[in-house]
């Protein structure tokens, strides 16, 4: 399996729990993935002609208003493949955020424009951090009654604790910031 393609693993991820079309997948990976894995539609429904070509996902077409739906499924050659893959060492993790290399290079600009970036960052952390609290309550109620969901809770758990880090990172860095500002005067 390459190490850039992905995609065809993710989908099928999510195809393992529910059938779902294209559009729904995408939201999945707007909503519940994205504050770990991103796709463009450019991406997704070439992945989803792919494994059905390949014979690891199905599709039928349901008539729906004027337009047909078309909905994907897992094949069992689909959930072996996943699970393949699952059982595979991580090839790579990566941290990439734009705020990070504007720190980088703050220098250029100096300690105001940095802090700027930081407060806007934390911003969205602030709210994405509130979603997956938000989120961690519901899944803990689900669990009676899906265990699996234990899975989803730990990539929550990761998340809140890793956001909880970057605001105190930020909180840090500003005052630092703040310093160096002060003693530049």
């Amino acid at each position: 399996m390459a190490s850039e393609k992905k995609m065809d693993c993710v989908i099928l991820g999510l195809l393992s729990h529910e059938e779902l079309t294209g559009y729904e997948i995408k939201r999945r990976m707007d909503t519940t993935l994205h504050y770990f894995w991103g796709a463009s539609y450019g991406s997704i429904y070439p992945t989803l002609n792919d494994l059905v070509k390949r014979g690891l996902a199905s599709k039928r077409t349901v008539p729906e208003n004027k337009r047909n739906k078309q909905i994907y499924t897992i094949t069992s050659e689909g959930r072996d493949y996943l699970k393949h893959w699952l059982a595979l060492p991580v090839e790579k993790d990566e941290l990439r955020y734009e705020t990070l290399l504007k720190l980088f290079f703050g220098n250029e600009q100096g300690a105001s424009m940095t802090m700027h970036h930081i407060d806007a960052f934390a911003q969205k952390v602030e709210k994405e951090l509130a979603q997956l609290n938000k989120a961690s309550d519901i899944l803990k109620q689900c669990l009676d009654e899906d265990p699996s969901h234990q899975y989803y809770l730990f990539t929550v758990d990761f998340g809140i604790k890793t956001y909880q880090s970057y605001l105190n990172w930020c909180c840090e860095t500003k005052q630092r910031l703040s310093e160096m500002a002060d003693k530049s005067c």
